[in-house]
Parts: C-alpha cells; structure tokens; sequence
C-alpha cells in the first residue's frame, strides 16, 4: 500500500510546512501503518490559533440554533464513517470492533446532545434584575446578564478513547457548543482516526456554513507548549497523565494573560466493600470487581485502583477469591507501546515498596498487559505514602484492610481527591455506614453505590470530575452537557436599550428562554 501523507488542518485549507515526519503505528504489532504526517510548526501553531481566533468573531455571534445543525452535522458524518474506518482505530488502539462502534455512537451522540442543550437554551444562564426607579435611598438600575464563549480552545487529544474523548470528543463538543472554535493537537497513538475524524468535522462545518477555522488540527510532539502559550488561546482541555496535566496548567499559569486549563488526570476510583455485602454476595461482587478491574485492559480513568473493607474472614476469603481470578485473566494488548511502558513502571513501583505485597498476576513481560493485584498496609495510605495514591494505568488493583469503621473513615479522609468512590453495600450497610457519603463528597466527583466505576453516561446530570488531581479544576466536568460551563463566561448590561441586548436578554424573550427576572423563573416577555 503507498505511504499516503497527512497535513494539519488550519482555517479550512491542508497545510505541511514542516519537514519533521512521524508516523502511526500497529498497536497490536508494532508494525508502522503506511500513514505518515507533517509535524506542525511554530508558525502552523501560529496560523491556526489566528484561524480560530479570526473564525471566533463571527461563530460567537451565531444562534444556538445554527451551531445546534453544525453539531447534528458533525454527528451525521461520523455516523457515516465505513467499516475501513473501524478497522483502522482498531489497528492504531488495539480496542476491538465492538468496543469502537460503541464509542462512535457516543461520540456522535454526545454532539446531539449538546445540539439540544444549545436549543432548549439554559446554557445562557439569563438573569435579569429590572429597573426600580423609585427605590430608596437609591434607586437599582436595569441589569441584565448571560454567558457567551470565552474565545479559542486547545484541546489534547486523549489515548484511551480515540473517539469520544478526542477530535470530536466532549471536549471539543462542548467547545464548539459554547461558541469556542477549536485548536486540535491530535495524540500521536491513532493519528489517522484523528485524520478521518478531522475530515468528518470540516465537511460538516462547510455543509452548515461555519466559518472556517471553526475547527484545526495540528500534528507531532513538542507543539503543545506553543499551543498553550499563545495569546489568542482562551481555554484548554486535556485528558491525560498528571505530568502531563500539571505541566500544561503550570504553562498557563505563566502566561502574561493566565488562561485556565480543565485537565483531566489522575484517580485511583476506591471500593469500599461493606460487611453484610460481603457475607451475602462475595462471589458475585469479586467476578464483577474483577471485570471492572480487567475491561479494557484497566485503561479506563474509572478504572478502580484499591479496594477497601474491614478486617474479617470474609474479607481476607473475599481478597484471595479476586486474587485467583484476576491469575486466571489473560494478558490483553495496550492502546500503545508508551502504555504499556508506563504500566510497567507502575507495577515495578508497587513490587519495589516494603509496605505492599504482591498477590496475583503474572510477571510482567512481553507485548501485552498481564492483569495484577496487590495489597498494601493501611498505614501506608494513612501516612500519605504518594506511591499508593498515584495512578497505576492498566489491568491492576490494590487491597487495603482496616480495622474498623474509625480506620475506615481515616482512610477515606486520607485520599486524595478522584472522579469516582464506589460503596458496596446492602441496606444496612448503607445505615450504619452513612457518614461515608459526606466525606466522600469532599473527596470525589462521582459516588456509586452496588455499581462499578467503569462506565460513565453522557447526560445531563453527569460529574466526570473531582477535587484535584482528579482534574485541575473539581468545578467542571468534562462529560455531560455540565461541561459546557467551562467555556462560558457571564457578562452583564447594565441600562441597555433592548435593541442592543442579546436575544437572551430581550424583553420580549424571542428564544422563548426560561430565564430568571427579579428572583423568579419566568419564561413571560416583560
């Protein structure tokens, strides 16, 4: 097959300034693909930033209705992507077919979403305070106030989800939602489904008459920081590691016009296994903790890291049954070489450490991730040991045995914050137990009970976030149309003629908006 050459994607047009190549690979194999790209340069990094910049003026001013038909659009041409489509994700990620159509699914459904929340319009935020002229001793002006966009976006691309995570990810769909044009930086493990998706993005974007530069994408290493620096870079988004989180915001930070970055990094998603669970359905609780453990090769950010429960029998019966399962689960590919790189340092942290001990899996070796489990002294975690709070990507999990349920609640004092905390329990568990929800919503996103982390819905109601370093900023979320917020800002008009207001704000309430007047919810023109 001919070696078939990508370009990056700025305002619209194909650009390959840039001499440096890199190139895709098989995930599986190792095999280079017949696919080769021109790694941007500074001055590409320059032009597209511009591209959004100058795409921003008029995609800002635009009705939520019309970016609704961009989005429904995009979702239409990724729907359409054929089956070579598929199988080349599943060379670049190792993921298998099943896997791929589901995340395309929703990928593309995560756009309509968007597209209705852009329709039925409370992503504005409306607030109106009206006039009293006759107030004492001074009167109150007439205010007005709504979110608009806060300008262009930087979004990395993430590893573990090629689609929905990625060029068209939630990221990216919430940006575009909120009025932001979009600056790319695609992961180098899949660039040719950034490719095709990328393609999918601009032919909606010229079918639905979007500006060009509403969407750019750039290719290679080392463009990120250029990308983060600019001055006409508003906001980022990231899925990532810590390091790589944490270095991006520290960038930011440093700006002359510091911007913020909603980055998405670390969580080790605890299971608290609560007693009278564990005497009435072990068995089942350790083939389902298992399968959450084990899914997708562990390299989901959900993946649940430790496992909790107080010192018992049953417990320590319950932690050998998962230890002879997880021997039992066959080593499973990687999303890519510095994956399973990465992994491999993990484990070679955990084995290193006096306080923790290994208990199933096989060594680690070859091409492929061999699930593991491992149990750790409590004091450990209660001493703030930063190995056992660092995230281990890949098919493995931790067991920590406390006490009781004073030891317990200091454990989860002791946590670090993450996107999910699980508690498996039955009724009178959840009686006795109830003040672990209270220190859980202090340390975590999202609290499960009788579920298991390793699925996360895109709805309205989501929270794919947490307190640092979970994310660099537990007020967002980055799935969910919640995840909007971040890209807005609210602004507001003081004494302004209607004519000159946003349709948001008018009296007579043309986008038929719920908006709050005068402390009230109110849909009613004024």
């Amino acid at each position: 097959m001919p070696l078939i050459t990508g370009q990056n994607f700025i305002g619209g047009q194909r650009s390959a300034a840039g001499s440096i190549i890199v190139k895709s690979v098989d995930a599986s194999t190792g095999e280079t693909l017949p696919y080769a790209f021109h790694q941007a340069t500074l001055q590409e990094v320059e032009d597209a930033a511009h591209a959004a910049n100058n795409a921003f003026s008029s995609y800002r001013c635009l009705s939520a209705s019309k970016r609704a038909e961009f989005l429904d659009a995009i979702a239409q041409e990724l729907e359409a992507l054929d089956d070579e489509f598929i199988a080349l994700v599943c060379r670049e990620t190792a993921l298998p077919v099943a896997r791929i159509q589901g995340e395309r699914a929703r990928t593309s459904g995560q756009m309509r979403l968007f597209a209705n929340v852009l329709r039925r319009g409370d992503f504005y935020g409306a607030r109106i305070d009206q006039a009293l002229p006759l107030r004492k001793p001074l009167p109150r002006p007439d205010l007005r106030q709504y979110r608009t966009a806060i300008g262009p976006v930087a979004v990395f691309g993430a590893s573990n989800f090629p689609l929905a995570f990625s060029t068209a990810g939630g990221d990216t769909a919430s940006a575009l939602a909120a009025g932001c044009p979009v600056v790319f930086k695609a992961h180098s493990g899949h660039m040719v489904t950034a490719e095709q998706v990328a393609n999918a993005i601009i032919r909606a974007a010229e079918r639905s008459g979007m500006p060009a530069g509403v969407f750019n994408m750039i290719y290679g290493s080392g463009v990120g920081e250029a990308l983060v620096k600019h001055p006409l870079i508003k906001g980022v988004g990231f899925t990532g590691s810590l390091k790589g989180g944490r270095a991006l915001c520290d960038m930011a930070a440093a700006r002359p016009e510091p911007i913020p970055v909603f980055a998405e990094m670390s969580s080790i998603n605890p299971v608290v296994i609560l007693p009278q669970a564990l005497s009435r359905r072990a068995d089942s609780i350790a083939h389902d903790l298992v399968a959450s453990v084990v899914q997708g090769c562990g390299q989901f950010c959900t993946n649940p890291g430790l496992v909790v429960g107080i010192r018992s029998d049953a417990f320590s019966a319950f932690q050998n049954r998962v230890a002879a399962l997880i021997s039992d689960q066959p080593a499973q590919t990687m999303l890519n070489a510095g994956t399973l790189r990465s992994y491999a340092a993990g484990l070679q942290n955990l084995h290193a450490h006096p306080g923790i001990v290994h208990l199933a899996g096989s060594n680690q070796q070859g091409h492929q991730a061999q699930p593991q489990l491992f149990k750790a002294d409590v004091e450990l975690l209660l001493n703030g040991d930063k190995v056992l709070q660092e995230e281990v990507f890949g098919p493995t999990s931790i067991f920590i045995e406390v006490t009781d349920q004073a030891q317990l609640n200091a454990a989860i004092n002791a946590l670090h914050g993450q996107l999910t905390a699980t508690l498996i329990g039955e009724p009178e568990d959840l009686t006795q137990f109830a003040e672990l929800t209270a220190l859980l919503e202090m340390k975590v996103g999202r609290i499960l009970i009788n579920g298991y982390p390793t699925g996360v819905e895109v709805c309205d109601s989501m929270v794919h976030g947490g307190p640092y370093p979970a994310t660099s900023d537990s007020r967002g979320t980055s799935v969910g149309t919640l995840s909007i917020d971040r890209f807005l800002r609210p602004v507001c008009f003081q004494n302004y003629p209607d004519a000159l207001l946003p349709d948001a704000l008018k009296n007579a309430n043309p986008l038929n908006i719920s908006r709050l007047v005068d402390g009230y919810p109110s849909r009613d023109s004024l």
